[in-house]
């Protein structure tokens, strides 16, 4: 029989040693094959799903440029519009401002006058406006203002 020194026993327990770990490693790099394959396809499916994204969001923003180019031409034309007619309205004011003034004050007179007369009205009846061709009740007059005009 063959008796077994300390030297074998410790060679022997570093041998199962060793081999427990290759074995935990072996395992361990089977899953990490594993999930590099799950991981690989996973890349390779979200690539096949982003490249039309892609192209699709592309459009959309060349598309969204195109309308925004629109727009702001829109906005310009609007803006010399808007420019031009102040401009018009500036130059009728300026041109027909003054005469229709003028106008006014000159028919404001007239009624004023033509009112101011009282043989037109018949005694009994209310006095009465004329504006823009509607007849509207005259206006009733205080007790101050009524000795100073009657």
């Amino acid at each position: 029989m063959h008796t077994v020194s300390g030297g074998e026993v410790a060679g022997i327990l570093v041998a199962v040693f060793w081999a427990i770990l290759v074995s935990f490693l072996a395992v361990a790099l089977a899953r990490l094959a594993q999930t590099l394959r799950a991981t690989t396809r996973l890349v390779a499916e979200v690539t096949d799903q982003a490249v039309p994204l892609l192209a699709d969001a592309s459009t959309a923003v060349r598309s969204a440029q195109t309308q925004i180019e629109r727009v702001d031409a829109i906005a310009s034309d609007v803006q010399e519009v808007t420019s031009n007619a102040s401009a018009l309205s500036t130059t009728v004011a300026s041109t027909f401002g003054g005469p229709l003034v003028k106008v006014a004050a000159f028919g404001y007179g007239v009624r004023r006058a033509v009112s101011g007369r009282k043989d037109d009205a018949p005694a009994g009846e209310p006095r009465r406006s004329v504006i823009v061709g509607r007849t509207v009740p005259g206006a009733r007059r205080d007790k101050r203002t009524r000795g100073k005009r009657d």
